[in-house]
């Protein structure tokens, strides 16, 4: 015999462990559920209601947001539509632009008034000045005669009688 046998009453050889037990591993302590919620519950219930927004904003972007596919289905379908719409946004323009046109010619013509006017008041400066009278007087004179044309149904304001600041002594 070349050395000791193993048999049914040999004894294991100090250091040896079953099989068994060197392939046993120690068990994870079940973390109790209630710990954990007590613990992050609020930051769990706040991250589901942030997800559950999320998905709903996503969803609707996707549901209203037109893809290209149908869109091009559609006008290759009813190719009067476009046509009308075309039409529509033209004659639409069209309005616009001679509403803008108005607007200018009325702008031009306001304007030629304006230094009609204005020359008008030099010509008259200038005459009243070659008469030898002041051209201030005139130009306050002219004023009031384009007032008071302007604003005949306005009623005259009456000065209020002002009592002296300092007595009659």
């Amino acid at each position: 015999a070349a050395g000791p046998r193993r048999g049914a009453g040999a004894a294991p050889p100090p250091g040896w462990a079953p099989r068994r037990a060197a392939r046993a591993h120690p068990r994870p302590v079940p973390v109790a559920v209630g710990s954990v919620l007590s613990s992050y519950g609020w930051y769990i219930l706040l991250a589901a209601v942030a997800v559950y927004v999320l998905v709903q904003k996503v969803s609707r972007s996707l549901a209203a947001r037109p893809s290209g596919r149908p869109g091009a289905a559609e006008a290759a379908e009813e190719p009067d539509v476009v046509v009308r719409r075309q039409e529509a946004l033209a004659a639409a323009r069209l309005r616009m632009q001679e509403e803008l046109n108005a607007q200018a010619e009325r702008y031009k013509e306001k304007q030629r008034q304006l230094e009609e006017e204005k020359r008008r008041q030099k010509i008259a400066m200038w005459e009243s000045m070659q008469e030898g009278k002041s051209y201030k007087g005139n130009l306050k004179l002219n004023q009031q005669e384009v007032e008071s044309g302007a604003s005949a149904s306005a009623v005259p304001k009456s000065k209020p009688n002002k009592k002296p600041l300092r007595g009659g002594g």
